[in-house]
């Protein structure tokens, strides 16, 4: 039977997709996912952003709570709980990226821990649940940013995941609550009007924001969907309705069930090193290759021996920041990691300290870098590349180029590396042994038999264990 609509394939997908259409490079590509999104969101909890957006949410109250992660004293109703949890992965630009452009796992996976302990103690939510819809999710937001060339570029005009993640969140959640074709219909359509974020706000503290209302405001779709409200059924079939966010918007019926495929298996994610803007893994990995030149006597050369810096890099406006002022514009700087790193040797979480910003060797060296944007350098988180020329006093010049740094899908981070990225990062919050009881529990996530394991030891020590640790 031949489908009517783009938006009902959807329906029928997120519907219809069993945990026997998952393949094992899915589920062990989501399973590193899942892990390195709920490090960062450890991390994340530290930050001032999710301190604000959690305060401001003790305000709402309901009969259902779920945990906050890292915060034992803390409980919101679910849709809170995934809004500050989505704050938090997303606070320090710590999170996983996909092409075409987008953050996918951290509009998602909040979304189905919150739910996951709100939902009845029967049936119990598995592991394998959790995969299946996480993955449901991803797919989501993969296929739409495929109906449209724009996406497959570093975004101008709105932040991806405040979008594509608003409806992967109504995904997961519809397929976690088990919702009926017609519901998860309406479901995306409600979410639709919920999508959308300027990139005026890059670089901001507000930026963080655009995760956790993808997932709040997906939950938020589907609970009213389920309360009977009712959408445009032809919602991402038509250019004044999901088509307002793309250009060139061309939308395809979904594969069928029968011979269906995961972008993930075709599309591997890209996980950062350090905490900042994608394209700037480039500039630190061509910077690092400069630095080796000016390396004598395991001293770096003198800052006033240098004449200019130049980086070759894309166009992208909002990562070109020449003097950063706060954490969040470093992050967002070609500059600045490229000038911290030839500093540095490399860029770490306390990189973007401050006290690390203002540094006098920091801001000499940014008043000698230029940015250059080669006509065949693209901006595109799958072709871009960073050229790297320091020019010395005495007219001496080092040049080094990065077309693939490590981490990136084509040359993915290894296990051992990504494990030791998570135990950092949740190190913060959680204890050396529940965090390994938390990594194992991730690696063996498809024989997990109920999830309520995995979101008890989310919720980090209680308030005692915090105040005896600090003694």
């Amino acid at each position: 039977m031949k489908l009517k609509s783009v938006t009902e394939s959807f329906a029928k997908a997120i519907h219809g997709l069993n945990v026997g259409h998952l393949t094992d490079r899915v589920i062990q590509r989501s399973k590193r996912m899942i892990l390195d999104t709920l490090g960062v969101g450890l991390l994340g909890t530290s930050t001032d952003v999710f301190h604000k957006a959690s305060e401001y949410s003790k305000i709402y109250g309901s009969n259902a709570s779920s945990a906050v992660w890292g915060r034992p004293d803390v409980r919101l109703p679910p849709t809170y709980a995934a809004f500050v949890n989505g704050v938090a992965i997303h606070s320090m630009d710590f999170d996983d990226t996909w092409h075409p452009a987008t953050h996918p796992s951290g509009a998602v996976l909040p979304v189905l821990m919150a739910l996951s302990e709100a939902l009845p103690p029967s049936p119990k939510f598995s592991g394998l649940d959790l995969l299946l819809a996480f993955n449901v999710g991803i797919e989501v937001q993969g296929r739409l940013m495929h109906f449209s060339q724009e996406a497959s570029d570093i975004p101008k005009r709105f932040h991806p995941p405040s979008v594509v993640g608003t409806l992967g969140s109504a995904a997961a959640a519809s397929k976690i609550l088990g919702l009926s074709v017609p519901k998860c219909q309406e479901a995306l359509a409600i979410a639709v009007s919920h999508a959308g974020a300027p990139m005026a706000n890059a670089a901001t503290p507000t930026k963080p924001l655009h995760v956790g209302n993808a997932a709040k405001h997906g939950i938020e779709a589907v609970l009213l969907a389920m309360m009977g409200l009712q959408g445009n059924k032809q919602i991402l079939d038509i250019p004044t309705g999901f088509g307002a966010f793309y250009a060139n918007y061309s939308p395809k019926v979904l594969p069928n069930l029968d011979s269906y495929a995961w972008l993930l298996d075709e599309q591997d994610v890209a996980f950062k090193r350090f905490p900042a803007h994608l394209a700037t893994h480039w500039v630190a990995d061509a910077a690092a290759s400069v630095r080796k030149h000016l390396v004598t006597d395991r001293a770096l050369l003198p800052t006033e021996h240098i004449e200019r810096i130049i980086l070759r890099v894309p166009d992208v406006p909002y990562v070109n920041r020449p003097f950063p002022d706060s954490e969040h514009e470093a992050r967002h700087s070609f500059q600045y990691v490229a000038c911290a790193t030839l500093l540095d040797g490399g860029i770490i979480v306390p990189s973007f300290h401050k006290c690390q910003i203002d540094r006098t060797q920091v801001r000499e060296l940014l008043g000698k870098v230029k940015l250059e944007h080669p006509q065949d350098n693209l901006p595109s988180f799958d072709t871009l590349y960073c050229e790297i020329s320091v020019t010395l006093k005495d007219g001496v010049t080092f040049t080094e180029h990065s077309d693939t740094f490590y981490g990136h899908w084509r040359k993915p981070l290894s296990q051992k590396d990504l494990q030791e990225k998570f135990r950092a990062n949740a190190s913060r919050m959680l204890s050396y042994d529940t965090a390994e009881r938390l990594m194992q529990t991730v690696e063996h996530l498809e024989d997990l038999e109920d999830c309520y394991s995995l979101t008890a030891l989310l919720k980090g020590p209680s308030p005692r264990e915090m105040v005896s640790k600090s003694i």
